[in-house]
This record gives structure tokens, sequence and C-alpha cells, in this order.
């Protein structure tokens, strides 16, 4: 596939080396917030939006939820990516020359053994890919920061150690979106999908829901609630169950879902990446 795939970040993000994975053959289009990473694809000056919904140690992004069923996008894949972390600056500085390091906020709790080890002393940035761009605008030789290997890559920095969190299991679940659904089946490890609803005002509604669910065997691997229209008691919840909305018993489950709810919206029928396994 060709064309341009939208993300939320500077050159080198995360969110890029995302792209960069899932989709090697599509231009990266950096953007400056999921707003306009999402508008990007609906006004047509990206075919692809990627976007990350979901972290392994720090939960739910913030925000995403909300945007994707305002979004008018659909959900035609998804993509893991491994965060690792790597200290990196000019060329010719050593461990022992870094004083601080700069990071976006969520980095650098992720590395405090190593930066305690070296007495380096870490400083919140907007964006870890950024930071690396502004130091290697800089000649700033006592300062280094965390980010991708990509990032040092782009921006031409050295990289001083490599993916020093202090844990291994950090992973970011991405979503790709596009204008347009695909229903057809793909992939060779099942399909995904993933929808929003909101429960009818009466006893036992979400209770009754799920029950579809259970009876016809249909495993839902997420569930989440958050809060719509700055109200306490309009709760809207959002689920990704495996299989594809034709299977029979996804069908089942989905028509007795939709018996209990106000509003069910399918936000995208997607093949079920191996890295979650």
């Amino acid at each position: 596939m060709t064309g341009r795939i939208a993300f939320q970040g500077e050159p080198g993000a995360y969110s890029h080396e995302a792209c960069r994975d899932a989709r090697p053959d599509m231009e990266p289009l950096p953007c400056g917030s999921f707003e306009e990473t999402i508008a990007a694809v609906t006004s047509g000056a990206a075919e692809l939006a990627m976007l990350p919904v979901e972290n392994t140690t720090y939960g739910r992004v913030a925000d995403i939820h909300r945007l994707l069923p305002q979004s008018g996008l659909r959900i035609v894949g998804e993509a893991f990516v491994r965060v690792h972390v790597s200290l990196m600056a000019h060329h010719g500085v050593q461990i022992e020359d870094v004083e601080t390091v700069r990071a976006h906020m969520v980095l650098l709790p992720q590395c405090a053994d190593f930066l305690k080890t070296y007495g380096i002393r870490g400083e919140a940035a907007a964006d870890s890919a950024g930071a690396a761009a502004e130091l290697a605008e800089s000649g700033d030789r006592r300062s280094g920061v965390l980010a991708s290997d990509l990032a040092a890559e782009i921006h031409g920095l050295h990289i001083l150690a490599r993916h020093i969190e202090d844990h291994a299991h950090n992973t970011t679940r991405f979503l790709l979106m596009g204008r347009e659904p695909d229903m057809s089946r793909r992939g060779d490890h099942g399909m995904l999908t993933t929808f929003v609803f909101q429960v009818r005002n009466i006893p036992a509604a979400l209770y009754k829901a799920m029950g579809g669910f259970a009876t016809n065997g249909v495993n839902m691997t997420k569930l989440e609630s958050y809060m719509v229209g700055g109200s306490f008691t309009a709760t809207q919840f959002y689920a990704d169950i495996e299989g594809h909305p034709d299977d029979p018993a996804v069908q089942r489950a989905l028509d007795e879902l939709d018996y209990f709810t106000d509003m069910l919206e399918i936000l995208g029928t997607y093949p079920r990446d191996p890295r979650r396994d």
C-alpha cells in the first residue's frame, strides 16, 4: 500500500516506529496532536492513522477512547511496539560526561536504576523525539536524551547505551485507522472486532448485555467504561472481542447486546496481531 500514514509526535517517536514496522511502504506524516492525526485522514492528507490506545505499564492512553467514536474513522488493524529506551548524546560524548537527560515524563521512571547508577539527573520534556531534535540542534555536550533508536538515527545522535529500561515488558498497542471499514477476513491469527455501546437505563442492563457473549462462547478481551457528555450518569463502554461480526456466535451475541443498549457502534473488524501471545 502506498500513500501516507499519520502519527502523533515528532519523527523518531514510538508512534513513528509503529508506522515504519506496520506499513514500511507508506510515508510517515508527523502531527502535533491526536486530533490533527485523525484530521489528516478525514481530510485525505493521509490514508491511515496510527493511534496508541494502551500501554502495559501505564494503561489506557488518555482521550483516545473518547476520540475514536467521534473520529468517523474505522479500525483496520492493530500493531504492537516494544518500548525500548536508549541514551543518546552528541558524537564523542561519553556516559560519564552526561549530567542531565531529557525525556517524556513517562520514560524517566522506567530508567531510574540506570540513571541512579551513573548519577544522571532526569528532566521532563514534552516529547522524547522532540527532545532529541532539540539536542541535535544544540552544542550541549553535558546533556543526553532518552528516546528510541529511531530518534537517534533520524537526528544524528550517538547511542551511548541501548535499551536501558528497568523492566522488559513495556509494550504499547496501536490501532490503524482508515476512512472506510474493511470487513474482509484476513490474517492468519483470527479476527478482532471493536465496538462502543451505551446500555439502556434498566436494572442489571450491563450484566444482561454481557450475557450473550458468555452463552455464545465469544471471548471478550477488553471492556472499559468512560464518561461521555460531562455527565456522571452517561457511561459509554468500549469493548474488544475475538471473532468477526458474520460469525454465527458473534452475530447472536451482538443481537442480544443490541436489545439492551441505546447505542451500539462497531468501530472496526481487523486481524489479530500475533504479538498478542
